[in-house]
């Protein structure tokens, strides 16, 4: 006899005012189960969760939204730091109505989301880091032994990379998406979202603008960990694919009470979309 599909639970897309700006989020789950905030980077959007948030939300009230100046969020003139984003977030969840969240925050989302479960331990109750480093803390000298990726120097310049690109972003994010997957790509509905997302010349330049923040960020990181007396203390999970590896481990190892590594092996650096099963089984056996 053959099994009904599964109904997963719809998702919305809601515009919530927080911290000055209006933040476009995809929520999915009933608003009684135990929140799950997700943090996307670059070049996505929220839909960077497409293949796990409905899964997710069979358990978990899903909370992805596009980070300030991405997808349909305010294209912001400033705060781009990750202090600020931990702001963003809280004020998000504040909106919502949700005063304990676990948090996974990937790339460019996991120096805020590190942030958030410094500042607000009493919220996150268990934090899951992926795929980036945090600012200059020891234990990444292994994956920047080379130097930092390319594009980092390239979008840091003001005003440089968004006059190069305008006219060629579908191929400048084809190409990350392609690196990302280890050449697997991506679903082409996403990938066409994501493009849709970088075109134009504002959205480009706060695309760039997370990168032109990362010294103040690495600044911010820094101040929250200073001398050891800053811990971590929640319960976190450190995933690592390719590139960063066990990097992102190694810097949260010496400051954090809890932390766990793992990494996925013949994985891109764009682990929701490359490997989700994977992820979703790490995610579950973690957050349970």
């Amino acid at each position: 006899m053959e099994l009904p599909p599964i109904e997963l639970p719809p998702i919305k897309l809601l515009r919530v005012p927080a911290n000055g700006i209006e933040v476009n989020v995809a929520v999915s789950g009933a608003g009684t189960r135990p929140a799950l905030l997700l943090m996307h980077g670059f070049p996505h959007t929220w839909q960077l969760w497409s293949a796990v948030i409905g899964p997710l939300s069979e358990h978990y009230q899903v909370i992805a939204p596009d980070l300030r100046g991405l997808g349909a969020t305010t294209r912001a003139a400033d705060g781009y730091d990750a202090e600020n984003l931990a702001t963003d977030a809280e004020a998000l969840l504040a909106a919502l109505n949700i005063d304990s969240a676990a948090v996974v925050g990937i790339d460019a989302g996991a120096p805020p989301a590190f942030l958030l479960a410094m500042r607000r331990p009493d919220l996150v109750r268990q934090l899951v880091l992926m795929e980036a480093l945090l600012g200059r803390l020891p234990g990444a000298e292994d994956f920047l032994s080379g130097g930092a990726p390319w594009w980092f120097g390239f979008h840091a310049v003001p005003g440089l990379a968004e006059t190069v690109l305008t006219g060629h972003e579908p191929e400048y994010v084809d190409w990350f998406l392609a690196a990302g997957t280890r050449g697997r790509g991506i679903p082409a509905d996403v990938r066409d979202a994501f493009a849709a997302a970088y075109t134009g010349t504002e959205s480009l330049r706060c695309a760039f603008e997370h990168y032109r923040a990362m010294p103040t960020t690495a600044r911010q990181i820094d101040d929250a960990t200073a001398g050891g007396r800053g811990r971590l203390t929640v319960p976190t999970l450190a995933i690592g694919a390719q590139p960063v590896g066990p990097a992102l481990y190694h810097q949260l190892r010496p400051i954090a009470d809890d932390v766990t590594g793992r990494d996925i092996a013949e994985c891109g650096h764009i682990i929701p979309l490359d490997r989700p099963e994977v992820l979703l089984a790490l995610l579950t056996e973690f957050l349970h």
